[in-house]
């Protein structure tokens, strides 16, 4: 079953990179995007057209990127998922890297259900963990 927020893996990706760029440098950019998704300024300059017809993002005559309501929905709950199954990962023992790559993969797929399931197993384990510790 797919997630209701379903625009594509892709334009997730886009949506995610923006937030991150935003948080990084305090400002979003095509060609930053390019950068750091490792794509051709043309893909960019076409996913920034759709995502602006779509009414995800907004750009200004400068050129700088601004996520709409609508795309931080979206762009928030992926970056949320990403960092969350890294960090899952990671306290598994699974390499920085390795986890980094999955999470990036996973974080398009795995259905709501799931995750919040992964998220209530975490907070069950910290909360035993803190009791552990008195």
């Amino acid at each position: 079953m797919k997630n209701s927020s379903d625009i594509g893996k892709s334009a997730e990706d886009y949506l995610e990179s923006m937030i991150i760029l935003k948080e990084k440098n305090g400002y979003v950019r095509s060609i930053d995007i390019a950068g750091f998704l490792g794509v051709t300024k043309p893909s960019v300059s076409n996913a920034m057209k759709r995502l602006r017809e779509e009414g995800y993002i907004e750009m200004n005559r400068s050129g700088f990127i601004t996520v709409t309501e609508k795309g931080m929905e979206i762009a928030d709950k992926i970056y949320t998922r990403h960092k969350m199954l890294k960090d899952f990962f990671i306290a598994l023992g699974v390499d920085p890297e390795v986890a980094e790559d999955d999470a990036c993969r996973i974080e398009h797929d795995i259905s709501d259900e799931t995750f919040n399931a992964i998220c209530g197993h975490i907070e069950k384990l910290g909360k035993s963990t803190k009791s552990k510790k008195k």
